[in-house]
Protein backbone atom coordinates (compact mmCIF):
# COMPACT_ATOMS: atom_id res chain seq x y z
CA UNK A 1 0.00 0.00 0.00
CA UNK A 2 1.07 3.64 -0.98
CA UNK A 3 2.49 5.12 2.45
CA UNK A 4 0.45 8.01 1.08
CA UNK A 5 -2.64 6.72 1.13
CA UNK A 6 -3.42 6.37 4.71
CA UNK A 7 -5.91 8.28 5.68
CA UNK A 8 -8.59 7.97 9.07
CA UNK A 9 -11.57 9.83 9.34
CA UNK A 10 -10.76 9.75 13.07
CA UNK A 11 -7.86 8.84 15.09
CA UNK A 12 -7.51 8.76 18.77
CA UNK A 13 -4.03 9.00 20.66
CA UNK A 14 -4.14 7.32 23.97
CA UNK A 15 -1.21 8.99 25.84
CA UNK A 16 -0.53 12.69 24.81
CA UNK A 17 3.15 12.75 26.12
CA UNK A 18 5.92 13.22 23.56
CA UNK A 19 5.74 10.53 21.36
CA UNK A 20 1.80 10.12 21.21
CA UNK A 21 1.83 13.97 20.64
CA UNK A 22 4.57 13.74 18.03
CA UNK A 23 1.83 11.44 16.85
CA UNK A 24 -0.61 13.14 16.48
CA UNK A 25 1.00 15.95 15.56
CA UNK A 26 2.24 14.60 12.41
CA UNK A 27 -1.31 13.42 11.45
CA UNK A 28 -2.91 16.38 11.63
CA UNK A 29 0.46 18.52 9.93
CA UNK A 30 -0.50 15.90 6.96
CA UNK A 31 -4.00 15.54 6.88
CA UNK A 32 -4.08 11.87 7.75
CA UNK A 33 -7.11 12.18 9.65
CA UNK A 34 -10.24 14.03 9.90
CA UNK A 35 -10.14 14.58 13.25
CA UNK A 36 -7.52 13.58 16.34
CA UNK A 37 -8.57 12.96 18.90
CA UNK A 38 -6.84 12.32 22.81
CA UNK A 39 -7.39 10.49 25.92
CA UNK A 40 -5.02 10.64 29.25
CA UNK A 41 -5.09 9.73 32.80
CA UNK A 42 -3.56 12.90 33.76
CA UNK A 43 -6.31 15.67 32.71
CA UNK A 44 -3.49 18.68 32.64
CA UNK A 45 -1.59 16.91 30.40
CA UNK A 46 -4.56 16.57 28.23
CA UNK A 47 -5.00 19.69 28.08
CA UNK A 48 -2.20 21.07 27.15
CA UNK A 49 -2.32 18.84 24.04
CA UNK A 50 -5.42 20.43 23.39
CA UNK A 51 -4.06 23.88 23.86
CA UNK A 52 -0.76 23.57 21.37
CA UNK A 53 -3.24 22.05 18.96
CA UNK A 54 -1.56 18.75 18.92
CA UNK A 55 -5.41 17.03 19.78
CA UNK A 56 -8.42 18.69 18.39
CA UNK A 57 -10.86 16.86 20.91
CA UNK A 58 -10.32 15.86 24.46
CA UNK A 59 -12.17 12.45 25.66
CA UNK A 60 -13.13 11.26 28.95
CA UNK A 61 -11.40 7.70 28.69
CA UNK A 62 -9.58 5.27 26.47
CA UNK A 63 -12.51 3.75 25.80
CA UNK A 64 -14.67 6.72 24.84
CA UNK A 65 -11.71 7.64 22.61
CA UNK A 66 -11.60 4.04 21.16
CA UNK A 67 -15.20 4.28 20.80
CA UNK A 68 -15.49 7.35 18.88
CA UNK A 69 -12.30 6.72 16.57
CA UNK A 70 -11.38 4.39 13.76
CA UNK A 71 -7.65 3.81 14.50
CA UNK A 72 -6.54 4.18 18.25
CA UNK A 73 -2.97 4.55 19.45
CA UNK A 74 -1.81 3.30 22.35
CA UNK A 75 1.10 5.75 23.56
CA UNK A 76 0.88 5.11 26.91
CA UNK A 77 3.77 3.88 29.14
CA UNK A 78 4.10 -0.18 28.07
CA UNK A 79 3.74 -1.45 31.48
CA UNK A 80 -0.10 -0.21 30.91
CA UNK A 81 -0.93 -2.18 28.31
CA UNK A 82 -2.96 -4.59 30.15
CA UNK A 83 -4.85 -1.97 31.49
CA UNK A 84 -5.82 -0.01 28.31
CA UNK A 85 -6.61 -3.30 26.26
CA UNK A 86 -8.93 -4.03 29.05
CA UNK A 87 -10.54 -0.16 29.08
CA UNK A 88 -10.73 -0.10 25.04
CA UNK A 89 -12.08 -3.83 23.87
CA UNK A 90 -15.61 -3.09 24.83
CA UNK A 91 -15.53 0.08 22.18
CA UNK A 92 -13.71 -1.94 19.74
CA UNK A 93 -15.73 -3.34 16.14
CA UNK A 94 -14.76 -5.16 13.35
CA UNK A 95 -13.31 -2.69 11.10
CA UNK A 96 -11.57 -0.60 14.08
CA UNK A 97 -7.62 -0.49 14.01
CA UNK A 98 -5.95 -0.76 16.74
CA UNK A 99 -2.06 -0.27 17.60
CA UNK A 100 0.59 0.81 20.12
CA UNK A 101 4.28 2.35 20.05
CA UNK A 102 5.45 0.78 23.03
CA UNK A 103 9.50 -0.34 23.26
CA UNK A 104 8.91 -4.01 24.37
CA UNK A 105 7.04 -6.08 21.83
CA UNK A 106 6.68 -9.76 23.59
CA UNK A 107 4.91 -9.15 26.80
CA UNK A 108 2.73 -6.61 25.08
CA UNK A 109 1.11 -9.09 22.35
CA UNK A 110 0.47 -11.91 25.29
CA UNK A 111 -1.26 -9.06 26.93
CA UNK A 112 -3.30 -8.64 24.01
CA UNK A 113 -5.10 -11.49 24.61
CA UNK A 114 -7.14 -9.68 26.37
CA UNK A 115 -8.47 -8.15 23.68
CA UNK A 116 -10.62 -11.47 22.47
CA UNK A 117 -11.90 -11.50 19.11
CA UNK A 118 -10.55 -8.12 18.23
CA UNK A 119 -7.07 -9.03 18.97
CA UNK A 120 -6.75 -10.24 15.44
CA UNK A 121 -6.79 -6.09 14.40
CA UNK A 122 -4.51 -4.99 16.86
CA UNK A 123 -1.00 -4.22 15.19
CA UNK A 124 1.85 -3.99 17.64
CA UNK A 125 4.31 -1.25 16.69
CA UNK A 126 7.46 0.68 17.76
CA UNK A 127 8.69 3.72 16.51
CA UNK A 128 12.33 4.19 17.18
CA UNK A 129 12.64 7.18 18.06
CA UNK A 130 12.59 9.75 20.55
CA UNK A 131 13.96 12.44 22.79
CA UNK A 132 15.43 12.75 26.18
CA UNK A 133 12.09 15.42 26.92
CA UNK A 134 8.90 14.62 28.06
CA UNK A 135 5.68 16.01 27.67
CA UNK A 136 3.29 17.67 24.82
CA UNK A 137 5.85 20.81 25.00
CA UNK A 138 8.41 18.21 23.38
CA UNK A 139 6.22 16.81 20.61
CA UNK A 140 7.42 17.23 16.83
CA UNK A 141 5.36 16.66 13.70
CA UNK A 142 8.80 15.06 12.02
CA UNK A 143 10.00 12.79 15.33
CA UNK A 144 9.40 9.45 13.01
CA UNK A 145 10.42 11.17 9.54
CA UNK A 146 14.22 8.58 8.47
CA UNK A 147 13.86 6.76 11.44
CA UNK A 148 12.65 3.75 11.61
CA UNK A 149 9.16 2.17 12.64
CA UNK A 150 9.08 -1.40 14.23
CA UNK A 151 6.00 -3.81 13.25
CA UNK A 152 5.85 -7.24 15.32
CA UNK A 153 2.66 -8.35 13.26
CA UNK A 154 1.38 -11.78 15.35
CA UNK A 155 0.61 -14.67 13.73
CA UNK A 156 -3.57 -14.09 13.10
CA UNK A 157 -2.79 -9.94 12.49
CA UNK A 158 -5.06 -8.92 10.11
CA UNK A 159 -3.35 -8.06 7.12
CA UNK A 160 -5.71 -5.03 5.91
CA UNK A 161 -4.57 -3.49 9.72
CA UNK A 162 -1.50 -4.45 9.39
CA UNK A 163 -1.69 -2.39 5.63
CA UNK A 164 -3.03 0.33 6.83
CA UNK A 165 -0.93 0.84 9.38
CA UNK A 166 2.26 0.39 7.88
CA UNK A 167 1.24 3.34 5.58
CA UNK A 168 0.64 5.62 8.70
CA UNK A 169 3.98 5.32 9.51
CA UNK A 170 5.52 5.83 5.68
CA UNK A 171 2.79 9.14 5.47
CA UNK A 172 4.90 10.15 8.52
CA UNK A 173 7.85 9.59 7.56
CA UNK A 174 9.66 6.73 8.61
CA UNK A 175 11.03 3.54 7.20
CA UNK A 176 8.97 0.67 7.96
CA UNK A 177 10.11 -2.66 9.33
CA UNK A 178 9.03 -6.07 10.41
CA UNK A 179 10.19 -8.87 13.16
CA UNK A 180 8.99 -10.92 15.64
CA UNK A 181 8.62 -10.06 18.88
CA UNK A 182 10.80 -11.69 20.49
CA UNK A 183 13.70 -10.79 17.75
CA UNK A 184 12.66 -7.04 18.67
CA UNK A 185 13.40 -7.20 22.49
CA UNK A 186 16.52 -9.00 22.21
CA UNK A 187 18.10 -6.19 19.45
CA UNK A 188 16.34 -3.32 21.52
CA UNK A 189 17.84 -4.60 24.46
CA UNK A 190 21.31 -3.47 23.01
CA UNK A 191 20.89 -0.84 21.12
CA UNK A 192 18.31 1.47 23.32
CA UNK A 193 17.55 -0.26 26.88
CA UNK A 194 21.33 -0.85 27.88
CA UNK A 195 22.48 2.77 26.84
CA UNK A 196 19.70 3.77 29.06
CA UNK A 197 20.48 1.63 32.35
CA UNK A 198 24.18 2.34 31.60
CA UNK A 199 23.46 6.18 31.40
CA UNK A 200 21.18 6.05 34.69
CA UNK A 201 24.00 3.89 36.13
CA UNK A 202 26.65 6.22 35.53
CA UNK A 203 24.81 9.48 36.77
CA UNK A 204 24.31 7.49 40.42
CA UNK A 205 28.07 6.66 40.34
CA UNK A 206 28.62 10.40 39.72
CA UNK A 207 25.87 10.82 42.05
CA UNK A 208 28.03 8.83 45.17
CA UNK A 209 31.37 10.53 44.12
CA UNK A 210 33.40 11.73 46.66
CA UNK A 211 35.51 13.54 44.52
CA UNK A 212 35.73 17.16 44.91
CA UNK A 213 34.60 19.95 42.39
CA UNK A 214 33.14 16.91 40.22
CA UNK A 215 30.18 19.39 38.85
CA UNK A 216 32.76 21.59 37.97
CA UNK A 217 34.61 19.32 36.47
CA UNK A 218 32.42 17.86 34.18
CA UNK A 219 32.89 17.53 30.80
CA UNK A 220 31.16 17.70 27.29
CA UNK A 221 31.35 13.64 26.84
CA UNK A 222 29.86 13.01 30.52
CA UNK A 223 26.58 15.14 29.45
CA UNK A 224 26.47 13.69 25.97
CA UNK A 225 26.55 9.81 27.59
CA UNK A 226 23.58 10.64 30.31
CA UNK A 227 21.52 12.58 27.38
CA UNK A 228 18.94 10.14 28.00
CA UNK A 229 18.41 10.50 32.06
CA UNK A 230 16.42 12.86 31.01
CA UNK A 231 13.86 10.80 29.86
CA UNK A 232 10.80 9.65 31.08
CA UNK A 233 11.29 7.49 34.27
CA UNK A 234 8.03 5.63 35.16
CA UNK A 235 8.44 4.32 31.29
CA UNK A 236 12.02 3.15 31.62
CA UNK A 237 11.23 1.38 34.56
CA UNK A 238 8.46 -0.62 32.34
CA UNK A 239 10.73 -1.77 30.41
CA UNK A 240 13.61 -2.86 32.51
CA UNK A 241 10.50 -4.91 34.18
CA UNK A 242 8.90 -5.88 30.66
CA UNK A 243 12.43 -6.69 29.31
CA UNK A 244 14.67 -7.81 32.03
CA UNK A 245 15.53 -11.05 30.74
CA UNK A 246 16.99 -9.45 27.47
CA UNK A 247 18.53 -6.48 29.13
CA UNK A 248 19.95 -8.41 31.93
CA UNK A 249 21.79 -10.59 28.67
CA UNK A 250 23.37 -7.34 27.52
CA UNK A 251 24.03 -6.33 30.36
CA UNK A 252 26.47 -9.57 31.55
CA UNK A 253 27.79 -8.89 27.63
CA UNK A 254 28.47 -5.51 28.64
CA UNK A 255 29.77 -6.58 32.01
CA UNK A 256 32.59 -9.20 30.35
CA UNK A 257 33.66 -6.58 27.59
CA UNK A 258 33.86 -4.06 29.98
CA UNK A 259 36.29 -6.87 32.64
CA UNK A 260 38.58 -7.44 29.20
CA UNK A 261 39.15 -3.80 29.03
CA UNK A 262 40.04 -3.33 32.84
CA UNK A 263 42.63 -5.88 32.25
CA UNK A 264 44.01 -4.42 29.66
CA UNK A 265 44.31 -1.21 31.13
CA UNK A 266 45.45 -2.93 34.06
CA UNK A 267 48.29 -4.09 31.91
CA UNK A 268 49.34 -1.01 30.69
CA UNK A 269 48.46 -2.72 27.19
CA UNK A 270 48.70 -0.09 24.69
CA UNK A 271 48.34 -2.32 21.65
CA UNK A 272 45.03 -4.19 23.22
CA UNK A 273 43.29 -0.95 24.58
CA UNK A 274 44.09 1.19 21.18
CA UNK A 275 42.63 -2.00 18.86
CA UNK A 276 39.86 -1.88 20.77
CA UNK A 277 38.89 1.68 20.66
CA UNK A 278 39.87 1.83 16.69
CA UNK A 279 37.25 -1.03 16.12
CA UNK A 280 34.82 0.89 18.31
CA UNK A 281 35.37 3.81 16.36
CA UNK A 282 35.44 2.29 12.65
CA UNK A 283 31.95 0.24 13.64
CA UNK A 284 30.44 3.93 15.17
CA UNK A 285 31.19 5.95 11.52
CA UNK A 286 29.41 2.77 9.48
CA UNK A 287 26.69 2.95 11.39
CA UNK A 288 26.60 6.87 11.42
CA UNK A 289 27.32 6.02 7.62
CA UNK A 290 24.50 4.08 6.94
CA UNK A 291 21.58 6.04 9.24
CA UNK A 292 22.35 9.33 7.14
CA UNK A 293 21.83 7.18 4.05
CA UNK A 294 18.28 6.53 5.16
Amino acid sequence: MDGQSFYAPALAVIGTGMIGGSLALGVKRRNLAGRVLGADKSRGSLRRAHELGIIDEMCESPRDAAARADVIVLAAPAGASGELFAAVAPALGAEKILTDVGSVKAEVCAAAAALGPHARRFVPGHPVAGKEHSGADAANADLFARHNAVLTPMPDTDADALARIESMWRALGANVLQMDAARHDRVLALTSHLPHVLAYAMVDCFARSDEGARAEMTAGGFYDFTRTTSSDVEMWRDICMMNRAEILRQIGAFQSRLGELAQSIERADRGAIESLFAAAKKERAQLAAKRARR
